[in-house]
């Protein structure tokens, strides 16, 4: 049982299948597809950096009222609002379409942003493994304009939410802190408060700095590869098998779902995100009630700064909560169902519960 209603998951035995032969097509029957210009400012109103190719940034659309068209079981929930989804670094929005189901069966419009250098956005490097971005703020600028525009217009008169994952939640959460009256309500999965450097993140920032000022922001950071067609499962022991191949086998179709390595100033700037997101007066910035979830076996972010996030946001007078899965890897939306299960269960009674001031 999710919330007041029954969402039967997706059998992980029948995982191809169903996501091919029922989750994909319905999917595409209820897409608006489009593409968005860049935003030139920041929350401040301050210019942007001007950039060499713009571009243009691509995201999808799912109505709720034409995908309860479509239900074989003929049941047609109240419309609720929608959910806006700010993926994680090296991801792409067809990966979240087990996601975009549960969310259209519960009675949400979803809108999947694609941040800039991923997926079918605009690219700034000619290697499509790399991830390069200029400034944090670029992103923050961008999916707010997205979620103020495009996200508000599919919400119309009911709740916008929040959705966010990894790099993703870092960036929903500086938007939460700027952007106070955007949201109705957010939910942080393993949001990336503070990235993984592999050192004391002081000595991280020193020499990524002086890195990309010998003008080496472009090239990649030490350790990461290009994407390979070899999946290594190892690499993700208790998760879901079946999920975990599939997510694969999206990127092995689409050379635009191939990002896996961060250039240099990405990592720069993903230090300077996390240190103005922990801000004690930013995160007392915070309007929107949060439900934050934290994986116990993440190795991409760091749950300390997590918990620190939490404790500013309270004693700025925010509402926020605390869901924590000891025993999962960092995309619990990719875990086995047992975890799945409960992990959606928590996020729809949230979002149903309604919030002081709630649209």
């Amino acid at each position: 049982m999710m919330g007041d209603m029954t969402i039967t998951l997706i059998d992980e035995a029948q995982y191809d299948a169903e996501m091919d032969g029922k989750v994909l097509p319905a999917l595409q029957a209820c897409l608006t597809e489009g593409w968005m210009e860049p935003a030139t400012h920041d929350s401040d109103g301050n210019a942007l950096p001007t950039l060499d190719n713009p571009g243009k940034l691509h995201y999808c659309c799912y109505d709720a009222r034409k995908f309860d068209e479509l239900r074989e079981d003929g049941a047609a929930g109240s419309f609720r609002g929608t959910i806006v989804i700010s993926h994680g670094f090296t991801e792409f929005g067809r990966k979240y379409s087990e996601m975009v189901w549960y969310f259209l069966l519960a009675g949400y419009s979803v809108c999947v942003f694609e941040h800039r250098g991923h997926g079918h956005s605009v690219h700034d490097m000619s290697n499509p493994s790399l991830v390069w971005i200029d400034d944090w703020r670029r992103y923050v600028a961008d999916f707010a304009k997205f979620a103020s525009t495009v996200g508000r217009e599919c919400a119309a008169d009911r709740p916008l939410n929040l959705y966010c994952h990894s790099m993703g939640g870092g960036i929903g959460a500086a938007v939460l802190e700027r952007y106070p009256s955007l949201f109705d309500k957010a939910v942080l999965s393993a949001p990336m408060i503070a990235p993984v450097v592999g050192m004391p993140t002081w000595i991280a920032r020193i020499v990524v700095g002086g890195i990309c000022a010998l003008g080496f922001g472009r090239s990649r950071v030490f350790g990461h590869a290009d994407f390979s067609d070899d999946l290594n499962l190892d690499d993700y022991r208790g998760a879901s098998e079946a999920r975990v191949r599939w997510f694969h086998k999206q990127r092995l179709a689409d050379e635009s779902y191939q990002t896996n390595a961060a250039t240099f100033e990405w990592a720069r700037q993903a230090m300077a995100l996390s240190r103005a997101v922990l801000k004690p007066d930013m995160c007392g910035a915070i309007e929107t009630p949060t439900l934050l979830f934290q994986a116990g076996l993440d190795v991409w972010v760091l749950n300390g700064p997590q918990d620190e996030f939490i404790e500013r946001v309270r004693e700025g007078g925010g509402s926020i909560e605390k869901v924590r899965y000891d025993r999962s890897l960092h995309e619990i939306f990719s875990m086995p169902n047992d975890v799945l299960g409960p992990y959606l269960e928590r996020i729809l009674d949230f979002l149903q519960v309604p919030a002081p001031g709630l649209r």
